[in-house]
């Protein structure tokens, strides 16, 4: 007989998403359905008043509050967005791995990494290792007194096998001069660029096999060969 076919679960829809998103934010986020609802009716009577205001025949007249709506719609989805970001932040802040979550979820293309981080301490503070256009960098997450030394660990160990690739520090905690878990992506994204796409792949594969196996070196460009950003 043959083998019945395993019927793969189907992805919800983007309106069922939306809607799952909506349900999970607004059981912690009060404003959220106020937020949603003016900002949906507020563009449809900016439109509505431009209809009234500005001359025009009876398409005009279809045609505003139309537009109206489908404003309305889209700034209400990105009031969601938002809010709902802000929520899973709240959520995660202050505990351990979420910087690591950030990385698994939040970090745009352009940068390369994993949740689980390159080097830990007994008191589950941690840093994590991205690479991205401004070369490698590594993001502590906890108390800075005691994640300073194993990044700065972490950058030795990094020097010897890309010596001439920037790299830098971030760091996410409760101590003075931490950078705010919700900024995390924007201050990564301002990060001056120094590789290109290529260059990114090589880097990244080059750490990924000396973590795995010390003696392995993957094929492709050599990351020491990588260009160094030009002084200005």
């Amino acid at each position: 007989m043959a083998k019945e076919k395993q019927k793969t679960p189907k992805s919800p829809g983007r309106i069922k998403q939306m809607v799952q998103v909506y349900n999970t934010t607004r059981q912690t986020d009060r404003l959220l359905t106020p937020l949603m609802l003016l900002s949906f009716i507020g563009p449809i009577l900016v439109a509505v008043l431009l209809a009234w205001l500005l001359p025009g025949n009876w398409f005009a007249w279809v045609l505003w509050p139309l537009t109206g709506v489908l404003a309305g719609l889209l700034v209400a989805m990105i009031v969601l967005g938002r809010r709902a970001e802000a929520t899973a932040y709240a959520q995660i802040e202050g505990r351990p791995g979420a910087v690591g979550a950030i990385i698994q979820s939040a970090l745009r293309r352009s940068w390369r990494g994993s949740e689980v981080p390159v080097a830990m301490t007994r008191q589950q503070d941690a840093v994590y290792r991205v690479i991205g256009r401004a070369g490698v960098v590594l993001i502590s997450e906890g108390s800075l007194a005691r994640t300073r030394r194993i990044s700065q660990d972490e950058e030795r160990k990094l020097r010897r096998a890309i010596s001439n690739i920037p790299i830098h520090h971030l760091y996410v905690g409760p101590d003075e001069g931490a950078i705010p878990l919700p900024k995390l992506t924007r201050e990564l994204q301002k990060l001056k660029s120094a590789l290109n796409r290529n260059e990114i792949a090589a880097v990244y594969n080059r750490l990924s096999s000396l973590q795995a196996s010390p003696v392995g070196i993957p094929k492709g460009i050599d990351p020491n060969r990588v260009r160094a950003p030009r002084p200005r």
